[in-house]
């Protein structure tokens, strides 16, 4: 797996304005009604992490999550990490806020 250009990344983020790159990672957080309803989106999250086989960083306190996504292999951002940015995005944001 290649590591994508600053350039290429700032790029790719123009699609996901819900996300930052920062220290060679994607970063969001994202804030639930509640606990509960944070937590199955973790849930949901956790399962698509599984189905592909790549794991973020994150952490949840009451109903704020927060996500770091990097491919270790290569210290930085690659297609892959978009792919599950893609992923957790369809979870989070409902549709009519796209």
């Amino acid at each position: 797996m290649e590591k994508l250009s600053e350039d290429n990344i700032e790029q790719r983020l123009l699609h996901f304005p819900d996300w930052d790159y920062i220290e060679n990672a994607l970063h969001a957080e994202f804030e639930f009604d509640n606990f509960k309803d944070c937590f199955s989106a973790m849930s949901r999250i956790a399962f698509e992490c599984e189905a592909q086989n790549h794991h973020p960083n994150w952490s949840n306190v009451y109903n704020v999550l927060k996500i770091s996504v990097s491919t270790h292999d290569v210290n930085g951002v690659t297609k892959k990490d978009f792919k599950l940015v893609e992923a957790i995005d369809a979870i989070v944001v409902p549709e009519d806020e796209d």
